[in-house]
C-alpha cells in the first residue's frame, strides 16, 4: 500500500450555489491570512499569531504577537492583541502571570487555544449577535502552573478561565484543578491520572491533566426558561485529555453543572451518545441557526483518557482510542444525535476506510 507524496493546494472544489460564501481567516507561517472562496489572499496582517486569530467587525482581528518558548511553556502565547486593518496594535493583554523563563522574568497572558468577545457566544456568525471588541471584557482560557497533590504530585499545568477587562484587570478566575471532584473520575481513573497526568516535556515536565481547548457562552436557548444548566451566560468548556464536555455555572457556587463523559457507560444515553476522545470546539448551537440549541463537537478520536490498563494502554494513560474522527450534533437534554458526519457518511466503506476523515489533533466544526 503507497501513500501519495503531492497533494492538491488551493481551493480543490468550490460549488457556489451551495456554499455559505464568505472569507475565511487563519494563522500561516506568515501571520494572519484572509482568504476568499477561491482560495485567493484578500489580506495578511504579517507576523500575527493566531491561537485562534478571531475577524472581527469593522477590520479588527484579535491575535498574538508571540508565543512562549516551548521550552519553558506548553502552548502559551504572550500576550493577546487586537490589531486593525494595517496591522496597528489597538489592545493588549500581557499581565496574567508573571513566569521565569531561564534568567528571565517577564508577565505573560499564557492565553491558549479559545477566548470569546461580547455580543457573540461563539466567535462565529450568528444572526443578531455580532461581537463588541472595543471596551468590552474578554473571556478567554489561561494557563497557571501550580503544586496539586490531590491530582498529581510535581508540576502541574492547570487551565484556568478568566475574565479580563478592557482596562487589563482579571475580574474573574475559574481553575479546573479546584473542580476535579465534579468530574466524575473513578477511582482507577484518579489512580492513573497521580501516576502519569499527562507530562509534557516542556519546562523540565509538566502534567497537561486536562487540557483545555475551547471556551464559549452558551447564549440565548430554547432551554434556558425551564433549566437553570442552560443558562444563557453559563460557560462550555472541552478537555481533549479527560474525553469530556463540561458546562461551568456563571454564578456562585460556580459548580460543573452539566457533562458528558469521562464514562460513557454510566448510562444508556451515554452509551448510544458513544465515546468522545478528544473534542475540539464543543459549544452550543447559536439561536437563529439551524440546530439552535443542541451541541455541535468536533470529536477527534484518537487517544485520551484516564483508566484501567487495556491492551492498548498499558499503563491505563490514554486508555480509550479510535482511529477515525466524527463530527456530532446531539441534544443536550437527552443525549440523542441529531445529526453526525464521519468518513462512512461520506462515502467511505465501512472499518477499511473509516480513518479517510481522521484528525487526530486540532479541528472544529461550526453551523453555517
Amino acid at each position: 500500500m503507497g501513500y501519495p507524496s503531492v497533494y492538491p493546494t488551493g481551493s480543490t472544489i468550490y460549488d457556489p450555489k451551495e456554499c455559505f460564501n464568505g472569507y475565511t481567516c487563519f494563522r500561516t507561517h506568515e501571520g494572519v491570512v484572509l482568504i476568499d472562496m477561491n482560495g485567493n489572499v484578500v489580506h495578511l496582517w504579517k507576523g500575527l499569531e493566531g491561537f485562534p486569530a478571531k475577524p472581527m467587525p469593522g477590520g479588527f482581528v484579535f491575535g498574538s504577537t508571540a508565543r512562549r518558548n516551548p521550552k519553558y511553556g506548553y502552548l502559551d502565547m504572550e500576550d493577546l492583541v487586537l490589531v486593525d486593518w494595517n496591522g496597528n496594535v489597538v489592545w493588549k493583554y500581557a499581565k496574567y502571570d508573571r513566569v521565569k523563563d531561564g534568567r528571565k522574568q517577564k508577565w505573560m497572558a499564557r492565553v491558549h487555544h479559545d477566548f470569546q468577545v461580547e455580543g457573540n457566544p461563539v466567535g462565529y456568525y450568528a444572526p443578531g449577535m455580532e461581537p463588541s471588541p472595543i471596551g468590552k471584557p474578554i473571556l478567554m482560557l489561561g494557563h497557571k502552573n501550580t503544586e496539586a497533590p490531590h491530582i498529581a504530585p510535581g508540576n502541574i499545568l492547570d487551565d484556568t478561565i478568566i475574565v479580563v477587562s478592557w482596562e487589563g484587570k482579571v475580574t474573574w478566575e475559574w481553575r479546573f484543578s479546584d473542580h476535579i471532584e465534579e468530574m466524575g473520575f473513578s477511582e482507577a481513573a484518579r489512580n492513573t491520572m497521580h501516576r502519569n497526568p499527562n507530562i509534557v516535556p516542556a519546562g523540565g515536565g509538566m502534567g497537561d491533566w486536562a487540557h483545555v481547548n475551547s471556551l464559549s457562552r452558551l447564549g440565548p436557548n430554547r432551554w434556558q426558561a425551564k433549566d437553570k444548566r442552560f443558562h444563557r451566560d453559563n460557560l462550555i468548556v472541552s478537555c481533549r485529555q479527560t474525553n469530556t464536555l463540561m458546562i461551568i455555572n456563571r454564578r456562585k457556587p460556580f459548580n460543573i453543572v452539566w457533562r458528558v463523559g469521562p464514562d460513557y457507560g454510566k448510562s444508556e444515553s451515554l452509551r448510544r451518545l458513544g465515546p468522545i476522545i478528544g473534542p475540539h470546539h464543543v459549544h452550543m448551537i447559536p439561536k437563529g441557526l439551524p440546530g439552535e440549541g443542541n451541541i455541535l463537537v468536533f470529536d477527534n478520536g484518537g487517544r485520551g483518557g484516564y483508566g484501567e490498563p487495556n491492551p492498548g494502554a498499558t499503563t491505563g494513560h490514554n486508555n480509550v482510542i479510535r482511529p477515525w474522527s466524527r463530527v456530532i450534533e446531539f441534544d443536550p437534554t437527552t443525549l440523542d444525535i441529531v445529526w453526525e458526519y464521519t468518513a462512512q457518511a461520506g462515502g467511505a466503506a465501512p472499518v477499511v476506510q473509516d480513518s479517510r476523515f481522521y484528525s487526530v489533533l486540532v479541528s472544529s466544526a461550526q453551523r453555517l
